[in-house]
């Protein structure tokens, strides 16, 4: 018997996991990207002697990555390095001072304790929640397909409901607990980055205060495409073929059931579809109105977390009081989020971040050089003309300088820049979202869009605009879960 064929459209994280779970299954797996390298937006590219990631630069959550290569049959020394950041990150705010957050929970507790008396204590507990609420998830929740309310009908879940804290939300429970606004601004600031106002975040999503401050800050050594790259290995590796430079145009369909793609000018026939882009680009562009789950105004309607104006700078002098990842909270968090999420608007004072890879790897950037990824969130759908770009490049130089002591302007050698309407081109990205849909309530598990195509049984979506959600880690997740549901179509289980 002839094994099952299975497209996959798209070569980002998501897509990535798919093949390899599909491949190890037994299907006849081929990858399909427009791009010339893996990764999606987790892609690298080269210049002037610098290694560039594109996109993602937190490793967070390293367990989801081992349980991915771990499911296949690997482990994930067997394909990329990793190194643990201690300090993880420094967080600079008003006046300049900085504090350097460190892994070890005793010294994080003391630092909270030195900023607030009792805080430490109070972490301790706070962390101890989160921590329930990571393990929970990851065991009883994160996995499932959100096809059926039933999901959640686990008793594991039901009885510990109100810890969740599913009504109740981040920054409630963050200025419940601790006083201090460098604290809270501490706390709260993976929401700004993933998708929502902390007022309308979920209390369970404090979950990834424990997958950063506990489980670590990780540098992958070749920055973070490393990790695309043996992903993708790891797939071939199963038996997935991944086509380069092929842009899929168009899906076809007949009796109630896809049957192939045309991509470079021809037809390929596929018994299943795991598409893999953005969810609302793929339906927009590949299917016609009839077969599309969601209308135009669905999408609309939808609260998406930030786009972002992103700088790549190769600079001639090494600055080595600059940490691998800084966050720069000079402003107040809620000004900048309401520019992003109420009234949307290029940010009259920004929240920015900066990450100097060649701080932990060398190998990034020329000897005596520096390698810096400046990345401001920013609405979505918002012009980004050229002069726009260059005006906030000198607020965010104006600010480094600042806590530098000394220009970075004149030591630049490379720079690019990377915004709105570059993630429209690059991946059909909603409005140029750059990391999903928000993680409001309304949008969390059996919300999010769904997974399976309504009409069409063969094809499945996978990555951030369908579950589990935004982020690296959740986009490997998303493809194992979009591997089992279409290998269920064909009577087939993804352990």
């Amino acid at each position: 018997m002839s094994k099952k064929k299975i497209a996959v459209i798209g070569a980002g994280m998501s897509g990535l996991s798919a093949a390899a779970y599909l491949a190890n299954a037994g299907f006849a797996v081929d990858v399909y990207e427009k791009h010339s390298g893996p990764g999606g937006r987790a892609r690298q590219f080269q210049a002037a002697g610098y290694t560039f990631d594109m996109g993602p630069s937190w490793y967070w959550m390293p367990d989801v990555f081992e349980r991915f290569f771990h499911d296949l049959g690997s482990k994930v020394s067997d394909w990329y390095r990793l190194r643990l950041l201690d300090p993880g990150f420094e967080v600079v705010y008003a006046g300049g001072e900085t504090i350097r957050v460190p892994h070890d929970p005793g010294d994080l507790c003391r630092l909270f304790e030195e900023k607030e008396a009792g805080a430490g204590a109070r972490l301790a507990e706070y962390m101890r929640l989160a921590k329930f609420k990571y393990e929970r998830a990851m065991e009883r929740a994160v996995y499932k397909p959100g096809l059926r309310v039933t999901e959640l009908m686990d008793w594991r879940l039901l009885s510990a409901a109100v810890r969740w804290q599913l009504f109740s939300s981040i920054r409630r429970e963050v200025r419940k607990t601790f006083r201090h606004p460098h604290l809270v601004a501490l706390m709260e600031f993976p929401v700004l980055f993933l998708g929502s106002m902390p007022d309308r975040t979920p209390a369970l999503y404090t979950l990834m205060n424990y997958a950063g401050l506990r489980l670590g800050t990780w540098y992958p050594e070749g920055g973070f495409g490393s990790v695309a790259k043996g992903i993708a290995a790891l797939a071939e590796d199963k038996g997935a073929r991944i086509v380069y430079g092929a842009e899929v145009k168009r899906i076809g369909i007949a009796g109630g059931r896809v049957t192939g793609i045309e991509v470079d000018g021809g037809e390929v026939a596929y018994d299943g579809i795991v598409a893999a882009g953005d969810y609302a680009h793929m339906e927009a562009m590949l299917l016609p109105p009839a077969y599309r789950n969601y209308k135009a105004g669905y999408w609309e309607k939808k609260t998406f977390a930030p786009s972002c104006l992103i700088f790549y700078l190769g600079l001639r002098k090494r600055f080595d009081s600059l940490s691998h990842h800084t966050l720069f909270f000079e402003e107040d968090i809620d000004g900048h989020g309401a520019q992003i999420y109420e009234e949307p608007a290029w940010p009259s004072r920004p929240l920015f971040y900066v990450c100097r890879t060649s701080a932990s790897d060398e190998a990034v950037a020329p000897a005596g050089h520096d390698n810096l990824f400046l990345l401001m969130p920013l609405a979505t759908g918002l012009p980004d003309p050229p002069q726009m770009r260059a005006d906030y490049f000198e607020l965010m130089a104006d600010r480094i300088m600042r806590r530098l002591g000394e220009d970075i302007r004149p030591h630049i050698e490379y720079k690019r820049s990377y915004c709105v309407r570059d993630f429209i081109e690059d991946y059909g990205a909603f409005k140029g979202n750059a990391y999903g849909l928000a993680n409001t309530l309304s949008q969390t598990a059996i919300f999010r869009p769904r997974m399976r195509n309504r009409k069409l049984p063969n094809l499945v979506y996978a990555g951030q605009l369908t579950v589990p959600g935004p982020g690296v880690p959740p986009a490997l997740i998303s493809g194992k879960i979009a591997a089992g549901v279409l290998a269920g179509y064909f009577g087939k289980k993804i352990d």
